[in-house]
């Protein structure tokens, strides 16, 4: 599977991400509103956004979502957890917008076009989201992820442990 395509919608291209997007990413991310569900809610500081940029400039799977009709970084998400095993899988993730593009079809897009690449190798993507990040999940079930009946514990730095609810769309189930 292709990691880091470049995926062009109505609104939206999808380009990999590189260290030089850091500027232009973090001034998209460094509202406290933006994180104020996600388990991680002190993601809009630098240190902290310093860190995910690095994690995603080092695994590889990384998007920048860019408006077109600005040029703008608007956002970010990922691929990761690729999975070749039954039909295969891989989870799109670490997913977030502008304040300023919430709403209007922006996340529904950019979702669009990770999953319709993703179809073209796998059968089923997953999506971890934090139990309390009612926000995040409300847009998933928009989009068709399916609530499955098993969440999952993951230790964050610090060792704090946070639930995660897991939704899944399938390719069968996949409408364009």
């Amino acid at each position: 599977m292709n990691w880091q395509p470049v995926l062009e919608g109505g609104w939206l291209l999808l380009r990999p991400l590189v260290a030089e997007d850091w500027a232009q990413l973090y001034a998209a991310a460094n509202d406290p509103l933006i994180w104020a569900q996600h388990p991680l809610s002190d993601r809009w500081q630098e240190p902290v956004f310093r860190a995910f940029f690095d994690d995603a400039l080092t695994y590889g799977g990384a998007l920048v979502a860019v408006e077109k009709a600005s040029g703008q970084i608007i956002g970010s998400s990922q691929y990761r957890g690729f999975n070749p095993a039954d039909g295969g899988s891989v989870e799109i993730g670490w997913t977030f917008l502008a304040r300023s593009h919430w709403g209007g079809g922006w996340n529904a897009e950019m979702k669009r076009l990770m999953l319709t690449h993703a179809f073209g190798f796998v059968r089923r993507v997953e999506f971890r989201i934090g139990e309390d990040n009612i926000r995040s999940r409300m847009a998933m079930e928009r989009i068709g992820g399916q609530l499955l009946q098993r969440t999952q514990m993951t230790e964050l730095a610090g060792g704090r442990m946070i639930l995660h609810v897991i939704y899944e769309i399938t390719r069968e189930g996949f409408e364009i």
